[in-house]
């Protein structure tokens, strides 16, 4: 990463927030002879959009999967996939051996304390034994227990099942930002890594078939590659891959000079253990990065805090050694590159989205799913670039929008990093601006930069 440090940028950041917000009144403000900010399209597409309808699977995917479903016949699949769904939702980070201690010696001390309180003879051999092994009795009952997942064949099915439509859903939602706000980005090489059943390698496809030259898979698990290959050929074994050019591996190409022009890694920051083992691997794909990493994980607390603690590694920390000098930049969902303000609320909640999909045609599989999610899209360059499709930093919108008479409320997170509640009205905002956010969606951005009087104001009425 490049050597200047973050105090400077955000210092540089706030200075252009205060321009960003006046130029963003003005937009507000003015009609569309003015300020044309649907370049020519309707306001239900208007550039901010990056909503998806419900997205199926691929044709060629969905009926790969069925083949292989039906061919493994795992007992209790539709049981099976229902629990580790849930299993996968509720999953938090393992704790650290640092955070052990300390709760450790604090539950020792208080142990001792009371002991003492109590007076008498004490037989302190005695008691300290007693001690920790209570104390370790309450620790493991008060710890989650964190594991590496296995995947075997069977295993590997049962997540198909469970997981397959959803991942794809996330991620074409994901890399869709880039599509749209980037349209001139054509990759031509695409790394994945813990690709476990290639779901971005066809969500990659959906969109860059033409470009896309060079694919390459990583993941651990044998199984799991064994199995995105036979969902890339399809019901014939011996068939042609559908989609050509992929290549699966165990490891990470060893070189650091290598690039690729679009990383990836779907719900894989999960399945890293430890605080420094994640950082040294969102290091490792950062120096991968020709353009864009995307990373994506389940739209729980944990995921969400998953993702903060990638991007403040990019934002905040320096590598060793530099190869590549080009700067990280927030691309999305963030409109700003200061601490994330849903941390720094009392409760907690995590940034997320969501995408409609159809899962798999399976027993207790027939009704359209909502996959929750959160990600975060890191470029290189400067954060004083503009954004490729010429807009500012607009507002993204962090909840459902609410649809009144003639005034619709949105909650955002602005470019001045606080989160907003907006009465968005035509008089306010003009008939533009109020018509877009009418028919935006959450997870959207919005041509708007919210003031301090709307907020108080829309604060009253919501």
């Amino acid at each position: 990463m490049a050597s200047r440090s973050y105090s400077v940028r955000v210092l540089c950041q706030r200075a252009g927030v205060a321009r960003m917000t006046f130029r963003g009144m003005i937009a507000a403000a003015q009609p569309q002879a003015e300020v044309d900010f649907l370049k020519g399209e309707p306001h239900r597409k208007h550039p901010g959009v990056t909503n998806l309808k419900a997205l199926r699977l691929p044709e060629e995917l969905q009926t790969a999967a069925r083949t292989i479903i039906q061919s493994a016949q795992v007992a209790q699949l539709t049981d099976r996939s229902h629990s580790l769904t849930n299993f996968l939702w509720s999953r938090k980070r393992a704790v650290e051996d640092a955070t052990l201690r300390k709760a450790a010696v604090s539950l020792e001390r208080e142990l001792w304390k009371k002991a003492i309180e109590k007076g008498g003879d004490i037989d302190e051999e005695a008691l300290e034994d007693r001690i920790k092994k209570k104390v370790l009795s309450e620790l493991r009952r008060t710890t989650y227990r964190w594991t590496h997942m296995k995947y075997d064949e069977e295993f590997g099915v049962v997540y198909m099942a469970a997981r397959l439509a959803g991942g794809y859903a996330a991620m074409r939602r994901a890399l869709n930002e880039i599509k749209k706000r980037d349209p001139s980005f054509a990759p031509q090489s695409l790394l994945d890594f813990g690709s476990g059943l290639g779901t971005v390698v066809w969500a990659s496809h959906s969109y860059w078939a033409d470009s896309l030259k060079e694919m390459v898979c990583v993941d651990s698990s044998g199984p799991m590659n064994t199995l995105a290959e036979r969902l890339l050929k399809g019901a014939d074994e011996k068939a042609q891959p559908h989609i050509k050019q992929v290549y699966f591996r165990q490891f990470l190409p060893v070189s650091p000079k290598v690039q690729f022009d679009l990383v990836a890694a779907a719900f894989t920051l999960s399945e890293i253990s430890g605080v420094k083992d994640r950082e040294e691997a969102v290091f490792t794909l950062w120096r991968k990065t020709g353009s864009y990493l995307v990373l994506v994980e389940n739209g729980t607390k944990e995921g969400h805090q998953l993702l903060m603690e990638a991007r403040d590694t990019l934002l905040m920390k320096q590598e060793t050694t530099v190869h590549d000098s080009r700067p990280a930049s927030v691309f999305a969902p963030c409109p700003h590159e200061l601490t994330c303000p849903k941390l720094a609320q009392k409760m907690v909640v995590p940034c997320n989205f969501q995408q409609l999909y159809h899962p798999l045609p399976l027993p207790g599989h027939n009704e359209c799913r909502t996959e929750k999610f959160s990600y975060l899209i890191v470029t290189r360059g400067e954060p004083a670039e503009p954004a490729p499709d010429g807009t500012v930093d607009w507002a993204r919108l962090v909840a459902p929008v609410l649809r009144r008479a003639r005034h619709v409320h949105c909650r955002t997170c602005s470019s001045d990093g606080q989160l907003h509640h907006m009465v968005v009205t035509a008089r306010k905002h003009s008939r533009d601006v109020y018509r877009c956010a009418r028919s935006s969606e959450w997870g959207d951005r919005l041509p708007i930069v919210p003031t301090a009087e709307e907020d108080e104001h829309s604060d009253s009425e919501g």
